[in-house]
């Protein structure tokens, strides 16, 4: 532990070398691989779903396999660097991940799918966190309105940019390609990772009193949680069994990770990070930076496909403007760190976003690229000016003996926020659409005259056409009158994040502006 702190600590010099410089880039074209290969992946779903003669129900577990089994990896990291050290566990993690990739590539059916993408997220996972640790361990904060801006625009890009290489890809060539993609960058990762990093040094005195305990109790309660907020709207929630079981596991689980936590004398994952305030309110704005990332991603293209009938490649290009926006805006995002008050900055953002959303509220049917122009430069723009501060906030202030840890921790409120926010998403979505439904049709009636002259005029025109009028009528009618439950709906949701960042960006005032980095010392 002392030896990885003065490592750590002596790791930060005034000026980086090439060597850590090729390093840490490696690592973090790593991370971009594995976050992107979430969102790769689910604009295609339909795509793998043809190739492997699988059920709509069986290829959701395409994705659900990869979130459970990233989200277990994320907290674990910690420790596992601590032991391995952050060469031998990154290294590992890119050579895992590259070839569980391959292997995806060659799946013959759902069931080697879904156990080749277990694979890829739980070792893609020990590559996330290691490159946050990395950039608040090696370099000196005089340089980090450099190197915060690339990890969070990194963390931010891929997700919002894999529906347009995902559609890009299965359009091209085959859905095989949105895993072999991954093979010939994750082999030179592997290579530079392996032969540069050299950042700090294995501990292996840990594995002495390495918590099984822990990690078996942490793995059930995570991976539960994943599962319950996955697949619980598609299920009814609790009118299913299995959502039942999921829960009382996660329950079951949570309790004894929780207690282990706490009381092993070198616990899986060190909670007491939360006790530094300023990381404590980054988490938090990670979580609803999640919903919010994850949330408009999934938004969007659900838009799209449903209203407007666009393809995985027609929604990738309509996308691609987030992107665009949150590339564009790292530099000046990184420049502003530098001057301006982060509290600032996060309130900035959140308000931007607000802005966003709340354009939506004037969603129709016909809303296509130009109307979703502004909303989404806006939500690129936005995400970066926060992530940034919020990088720096929660990170930033922390004893470098801490940080491999809680960068663990970080990430993980990142995909939590987006879990449970997708799973709030779905549930108002289908609520509110019952619901609109519900009074559309209340207006809908035998006795609306203007109802019934819409379906005598339509009617009346496929009858002449030689077809049953009156039956096409009424079935075009139900489909306008669910059309228009959807848009709501949309609006709702859309209205409640609107909300949110609002009440995030008066939050931002109980944030402590961040002083200098705290002492090697100060978290005993």
């Amino acid at each position: 532990m002392a030896a990885t702190a003065t490592a750590a600590a002596d790791a930060a010099p005034d000026s980086i070398s090439p060597r850590r410089m090729i390093a840490f880039m490696a690592m973090v074209f790593g991370m971009f691989m594995a976050i992107l290969d979430i969102q790769i992946v689910s604009a295609s779903l339909s795509e793998i779903q043809a190739g492997l003669g699988a059920g709509s129900e069986e290829v959701a577990w395409v994705q659900t396999a990869y979130l459970i089994a990233e989200v277990i990896m994320i907290p674990l990291s910690g420790i596992l660097a601590r032991i391995l050290s952050t060469r031998v566990l990154f290294a590992c993690a890119a050579a895992g991940f590259t070839m569980s990739s391959a292997l995806a590539a060659t799946a013959a059916n759902i069931e080697q799918m879904i156990v080749y993408r277990a694979i890829q997220g739980f070792i893609g996972g020990g590559m996330i966190p290691s490159v946050f640790a990395a950039a608040f361990t090696i370099f000196p904060p005089s340089k980090r309105s450099m190197v915060s801006p690339l990890i969070g625009l990194v963390a931010t890009l891929a997700p919002t940019i894999g529906p347009t290489i995902g559609g890009y890809l299965s359009h091209a060539m085959s859905w095989h390609w949105l895993f072999l993609v991954n093979v010939g960058p994750g082999i030179v990762v592997t290579i530079l990772t392996w032969t540069y990093i050299d950042f700090d040094k294995p501990d292996r005195s840990l594995i002495d009193t390495f918590d099984w305990t822990g990690l078996i109790s942490m793995a059930v309660f995570l991976g539960s949680m994943e599962y319950v907020l996955e697949e619980g709207n598609n299920k009814d929630w609790f009118s299913d069994e299995r959502i039942v079981y999921g829960a009382i596991a996660m329950v079951i689980g949570g309790v004894i990770f929780f207690w282990r936590a706490f009381s092993a004398k070198v616990p899986v994952v060190d909670l007491r990070a939360f006790a530094n305030r300023n990381f404590a309110f980054g988490s938090l704005f990670s979580f609803v930076m999640g919903i919010g990332l994850y949330g408009l991603t999934y938004l969007y293209p659900l838009y799209l496909s449903r209203v407007r009938g666009y393809d995985s490649l027609m929604i990738g290009e309509t996308m691609f403007v987030s992107g665009l926006a949150m590339f564009l805006t790292a530099p000046v995002a990184g420049r502003l760190s530098a001057k301006v008050d982060p509290r600032m900055m996060m309130a900035a953002g959140f308000i931007g976003f607000g802005v966003g959303t709340y354009m939506i509220s004037g969603l129709n049917q016909d809303w296509d690229f130009w109307e979703l122009l502004v909303p989404q430069i806006l939500r690129g723009c936005s995400l970066m000016i926060c992530m940034v501060p919020i990088n720096n906030i929660a990170l930033g202030t922390l004893p470098p003996e801490r940080i491999k840890n809680a960068s663990g921790l970080y990430n993980l409120t990142r995909n939590l926020g987006g879990a449970v926010g997708l799973a709030i998403i779905n549930t108002l979505l289908t609520q509110r659409t019952d619901n609109h439904y519900a009074r559309i049709v209340e207006h809908v009636t035998w006795s609306n005259p203007k109802a019934l002259d819409w379906l005598d005029t339509v009617g009346s025109a496929y009858t002449a056409a030689g077809l049953d009028g009156e039956a096409v009528a009424l079935k075009k009618m139900a489909g306008i009158v669910s059309q228009q439950a959807w848009i709501m709906s949309f609006i709702d949701v859309f209205m409640g994040l609107t909300v949110l960042f609002g009440i995030l960006a008066l939050m931002t005032v109980m944030i402590k502006k961040p002083q200098a980095v705290t002492p090697a010392d100060a978290g005993h």
